[in-house]
């Protein structure tokens, strides 16, 4: 019968409540002895009490407290990853940290809490800012980060990752702050990457989170939807400006070259030609020396000689028609220009037939030169 049904009321629970009596709680010794007792008789010891009974409850109480402390050793041993690092807490204070490997701690003293060094986490941030130029824009960016110090990663920040989305927004509106619509959407986002994650750094530096900023990746930025169209006109033309420009050097570099390979070329010419005038000039002067002692012995010879060279070097050129004016009915003109392309002629057969001809006129040709440079050199002397 349970001690709370009808009919066992007044009894004590505990056995305690004799002849029907309030005794009050059980002594504290005797609800040990009784725990003694049911343990020896667990163990082989006897319930009655006597001398062998308290060996028998010894001995159990020994290879329990053996078991329990098996149990505790063993229970001790844990292990920490490849990529991580524990950190050791001895009634709930830093004592060490652990690096890879099987180790044994104390349990219910020590107390060991793993941390992924090599992982890398990534926290997004995005919002509305407000740029320099007073035009509102939505900005995304997302921070890569990894654990550096365990034991500060876990105790120097509540909710480190919080700490470090705070200090992201903080130091992303200061740089957009700072920076014009224009570059944020153009030219200007990787500087302003740059610039984040500078501001990014000195303000967590502080913080001592335990962790290093790994990339700062920055999503691209774009205005409010109802001023979009706008803008994506803006861009386009920048981007066509952008791109006309690349055009215009690419052409001046490929000009550029052809321009400068010319200009060495004239210059090599001029070069040429100098040096071409001044060797024809040098060949006159020396032509000019050996000639001048001809002349200072025979005058008249060398003149003569001078101004036949100089007119059959004049007329090897033109077309000129000698007519004989002496009414000589053998040879009414000689065509020059005829006679001289036939006797240039490489043909062998036609070089033979004029032979004799050519011959027979040059000689006429040099006789009525020489009479009528005889005849102007007695008209002045005359």
């Amino acid at each position: 019968m349970a001690w709370n049904e009808p009919g066992n009321q007044g009894k004590d629970p505990w056995g305690g409540n004799k002849g029907g009596k309030d005794q009050g709680p059980p002594d504290l010794d005797e609800v040990l002895g009784n725990l003694s007792k049911k343990f020896g008789g667990i163990f082989g010891g006897k319930s009655g009490g006597g001398k062998q009974g308290g060996n028998f409850s010894g001995a159990g109480f020994a290879l329990l407290l053996g078991l329990l402390g098996i149990v505790w050793f063993v229970s001790g041993f844990y292990t920490i990853k490849e990529a991580e690092r524990g950190v050791v807490l001895r009634f709930g204070l830093i004592n060490d940290q652990v690096n890879p490997g099987l180790h044994w701690k104390p349990t219910f003293i020590d107390n060991v809490l793993p941390v992924d060094i090599e992982a890398i986490r990534s926290l997004p941030a995005a919002g509305f800012m407000l740029t320099q130029d007073e035009n509102v824009v939505r900005v995304e960016m997302d921070v890569q980060y990894r654990v550096v110090n365990p034991e500060h990663y876990l105790f120097s920040a509540v909710d480190p990752a919080n700490s470090l989305s705070h200090a992201t927004d903080s130091a992303l509106r200061y740089v957009v702050g700072h920076t014009t619509m224009n570059d944020l959407l153009t030219t200007g986002r990787e500087l302003v990457r740059q610039q984040t994650e500078v501001e990014l750094n000195k303000i967590i530096e502080s913080y001592k989170l335990g962790f290093e900023i790994v990339d700062v990746n920055f999503l691209p930025a774009r205005p409010p939807e109802e001023v979009k169209g706008a803008f994506d006109d803006a861009i386009a033309a920048q981007e066509d400006e952008e791109r006309y420009l690349r055009e215009a050097e690419a052409y001046a570099l490929s000009i550029e070259p052809q321009a400068r390979g010319q200009v060495r070329r004239l210059e090599q010419e001029a070069h040429a030609y100098k040096q071409q005038q001044i060797l024809k000039a040098t060949g006159e002067v020396a032509r000019f020396s050996q000639l001048l002692p001809e002349y200072n012995l025979a005058k008249e010879v060398t003149r003569e000689r001078i101004y036949l060279e100089t007119i059959e070097s004049v007329y090897a050129n033109a077309n000129k028609v000698v007519v004989d004016v002496d009414g000589s009915n053998n040879m009414m003109y000689l065509p020059l220009d005829k006679i001289i392309s036939k006797h240039a002629a490489p043909a062998a057969t036609t070089r033979n037939s004029v032979t004799a001809p050519v011959k027979s006129t040059n000689s006429q040709v040099t006789e009525s030169l020489r009479n009528f440079s005889r005849d102007d050199s007695r008209q002045g002397r005359n």
